[in-house]
């Protein structure tokens, strides 16, 4: 095996974080108010997709798995996004209702984890985001089984197709699809430093308060 050849170093494949400190007498006191500065700064900061987050569930016999998904909201009772019930995730927070979400900020040297039980969204509400979303992600929803075997894409576009031929407007809310809520218990703030000297604060839920700690990176 010649030189060019040769798979890349995964031991060389390192960087320098240099980034702002953290500081626990600098942050919001409560965490969705420290997500909100910091997603500002991500989105201002020009990053591709930043609300794209990694969402980690697990099954009722402890299988894992995580996808990237789009958050779609968030307020003091959490963080939202969208999916078909049916699908695995759906499938997981159905029988085991916690999730794990990842924003993984590389571009500017941060991380945020949210970490929490999870619940429904009343109906009425994923309603009303069903009917604001673009006419094909409408149609999307019903043409796609989520995580079903299809025998092919053919078959995949010829559902599309027929669906479209069904309600060439205003598709109505499928009753497999709708929004789930992120109730964050703890929430992790990572910051990069040099020398993998990381700053890490998390934000933990105590009663009706939070609870500000400093991790060992």
């Amino acid at each position: 095996m010649d030189d060019t050849s040769r798979p890349p170093s995964l031991a060389g494949l390192r960087r320098t974080y240099q980034g702002l400190p953290l500081l626990e007498a600098e942050v919001a006191p409560d965490p969705v108010s420290q997500f909100a500065a910091w997603f500002g700064e991500a989105v201002d900061a020009g990053l591709p997709e930043p609300n794209a987050m990694v969402v980690a569930t697990a099954s009722a016999g402890g299988r894992p798995t995580a996808r990237t998904v789009l958050l779609k909201g968030y307020d003091e009772n959490g963080f939202v996004f969208y999916t078909n019930y049916e699908s695995r995730k759906g499938r997981d927070l159905t029988e085991n209702p916690r999730a794990g979400l990842l924003f993984p900020w590389h571009a500017i040297r941060r991380q945020v984890r949210v970490e929490g039980p999870v619940v429904r969204l009343p109906r009425e509400e994923s309603d009303a985001y069903y009917r604001s979303r673009p006419y094909g992600s409408r149609i999307g929803a019903w043409a796609s089984r989520q995580s079903a075997v299809v025998h092919s894409r053919e078959e995949l576009d010829a559902r599309y197709e027929e669906l479209t031929e069904r309600w060439p407007a205003d598709p109505p809310v499928p009753d497999f699809w709708g929004g789930f809520r992120v109730v964050p218990a703890e929430v992790e703030f990572w910051q990069g430093r040099t020398d993998r000297m990381h700053d890490r604060l998390r934000y933990r839920r105590s009663g009706d308060s939070w609870i500000v700690e400093r991790l060992a990176p």
